[in-house]
């Protein structure tokens, strides 16, 4: 395998070469960008809460949501295999990490209705991602049009909640406009099992400037989240555990279009405040075991699209700091504040021949750098052919991708043993991968089939060890991952199909013997199969389906089936009277499957609701 990367990188550097002598030469042909848009799942309205971030990935053929109990209270977001740390979120230009641990990162307090721009992988994730080695989920910041809607729902188990959004617009001239626009949710419940209750609250301001060729965006959010779910980290559902967080977060992105491509510029801030408890029975406050932590991160971001005759050149760089400010029990590390940088560049070419095909040739760099640790410089390389017909578009795609990342300061500096152990020796983990893909567009289908050879080199996991049986330690991991994607959607006027399957398989090295099981690196599904649908029974009345089944890897630690069948399921109904009201009826769980996301935590029990909301 060593060979075959040095030969990746020496075609790279050659790639490059070539790439900037053509760029000398007219163009005959304009060039075209190629948006991969994510698939989001036919039913975003969960039964158990109002919409978040989570519910719109649920079902997601290319996302595995795993979460402790419902998806809105805790999510770990997993792609092709990696741990719950490997993905980003990126809002604009800035991607937005949690220091402390991955298990908070969609912890973002901004609105469900910003949409997912792209699902960006390989060398698209190691081009604007930034400090996550598998995928990078981008929500884009859409312009705002002004009016609002009111959400209400009530559900089993005394779950209820409220959501109220609207915009304003003020116009300073035909080209140039503000707006503002208030986002406020809020919900509870007492869960579907004992001790399962939640409370959920989350505020969000955008004001949004635009003229003809700029966009500015602030952004200013808080979410206060508290929900219990026994067994939620630690496995053993004899502890009644508790999380409470506290997210504050302000944002600003600047987007300017050029008469050559485009350029983005982000800044923000991150801060975080947890209590978790594994026993809520007792109360801790300020002592070791009390698990309160307070992180912040700072970040500022710049990312463009330039062509330059027959070169495009992509850019991103992201600069970030963080800090735990303050934590009773992560206090056994090396450092508690760090620096990142990280700067990539990807030049492409498009080659154009007869019978409409193009072929696109991309090689690059990202370089990774942090004070608290070495650096890197990987390479990136990839080559699509394309042709286009008139009723479509077929492709193949053949790329190489190398992406890095730093641990959480929760792997890095809990103490070595006791309920969460963790290890200060911990480093960079990198990422090398190989994708093919092949695909076609045809009419209103879309198919394509995707497969791929990883290397994860020092794969923070946490594990468990039969010897120690209360306490899970903060090890490294090497794996190889080979899987396969595939996926056929279609959409027309009165529905819409997604059928897509994923298989898996990993092998491991984790360098030691005292490693019984994995609660993380070892969790997943060999087969998943996904079917959503969208159907309009007629013009007021519409069904949503989500169905799911897996089977996954086995684990000594999961007291369920390793095989499982899930169905979600909506129902809306818009009043022939009146457009702007909508009444739903929701389900989740609806078979009820006891199956563990993660072994040892009680599964969620089935959910139903229904809700209310008036648009205008």
């Amino acid at each position: 395998m060593d060979t075959i990367i040095s030969s990746f990188r020496i075609l790279t550097i050659l790639l490059l070469t070539s790439l900037t002598c053509y760029a000398a030469e007219d163009t005959k042909n304009a060039l075209t960008e190629i948006i991969v848009t994510a698939i989001r799942v036919t039913n975003d309205d969960p039964a158990g809460t109002y919409t978040s971030l989570a519910s719109n990935l649920r079902y997601n053929p290319i996302v595995e949501i795993q979460s402790r109990g419902m998806p809105e209270a805790q999510s770990d977001v997993t792609v092709r295999g990696g741990l719950f740390e490997n993905t980003g979120f990126k809002i604009g230009a800035a991607t937005i990490i949690d220091p402390q641990t991955g298990h908070y990162s969609i912890d973002l307090p901004i609105s469900s209705s910003a949409s997912i721009s792209n699902i960006a992988l390989g060398i698209d994730n190691a081009l604007y991602g930034f400090n996550a080695t598998m995928a990078t989920i981008h929500y884009k910041l859409d312009q705002i049009s002004p009016g609002g809607k009111f959400s209400m729902g009530l559900g089993n188990d005394s779950m209820n909640f409220q959501s109220l959004e609207g915009a304003i617009e003020k116009r300073q001239s035909s080209e140039e406009n503000t707006t503002y626009k208030l986002d406020a949710a809020r919900s509870s419940g007492d869960g579907t099992i004992d001790d399962g209750d939640h409370q959920f609250k989350r505020f969000n301001l955008q004001i949004q400037h635009t003229s003809d060729q700029t966009q500015t965006d602030f952004i200013f959010g808080y979410q206060d989240k508290f929900y219990a779910w026994p067994g939620a980290y630690t496995g053993f559902a004899i502890y009644p555990e508790t999380d409470h967080t506290k997210t504050l977060l302000a944002l600003v992105n600047y987007k300017k279009e050029t008469s050559n491509g485009w350029w983005e510029m982000a800044g923000f801030y991150r801060r975080l405040r947890d209590d978790y408890d594994y026993d809520r029975k007792t109360k801790e406050s300020g002592l070791p075991g009390s698990f309160d932590h307070e992180t912040r991160v700072y970040g500022a971001s710049i990312q463009a699209r330039i062509n330059a005759r027959e070169v495009t050149w992509r850019f991103s760089n992201q600069l970030s700091a963080d800090e735990l400010v303050y934590s009773t029990d992560l206090t056994h590390g090396k450092f508690y504040s760090r620096s990142y940088l990280k700067t990539s560049i990807v030049p492409e070419r498009t080659f154009f021949y007869g019978d409409n095909l193009s072929m696109r040739i991309r090689g690059g760099a990202s370089f990774d750098w942090s004070n608290r640790d070495d650096s890197k410089i990987l390479p990136l390389l990839g080559i699509t052919l394309s042709k286009e017909h008139e009723t479509g578009r077929q492709f193949a795609s053949l790329e190489w991708s190398e992406s890095s990342q730093l641990p959480g300061y929760t792997a890095l500096n809990s103490r070595s043993n006791g309920l969460f152990g963790g290890n200060p020796n911990l480093g960079r983990e990198t990422s090398q991968q190989l994708t093919a893909s092949i695909g076609f567009n045809k009419y209103n289908w879309r198919y394509v089939l995707t497969g791929f050879y990883r290397e994860d080199d020092d794969t923070v996991d946490w594990t468990y060890y039969s010897g120690a049986p209360y306490s899970r330690q903060a090890n490294a991991v090497d794996l190889e991952v080979t899987g396969i994607e595939t996926s056929i959607t279609s959409q027309w006027k009165h529905g819409e199909l997604i059928l897509s399957y994923a298989h898996l398989n990993k092998n491991n090295d984790y360098r030691q013997p005292n490693v019984d099981a994995s609660y993380y690196a070892l969790n997943f599904p060999k087969h998943r199969l996904v079917v959503s649908s969208k159907i309009k029974i007629n013009q007021n009345i519409e069904f949503r389906l989500d169905t799911e089944y897996r089977e996954q890897e086995r684990n000594t630690l999961r007291k369920s089936s390793s095989k499982a069948f899930f169905l979600s399921a909506g129902l809306q109904w818009k009043p022939v009277t009146n457009k702007n009201i909508v009444f739903g009826l929701n389900a989740d769980n609806v078979t009820d499957e006891t199956f563990e996301r993660f072994p040892g935590t009680p599964a969620l029990g089935r959910q139903l609701s229904t809700n209310f909301s008036y648009g205008w």
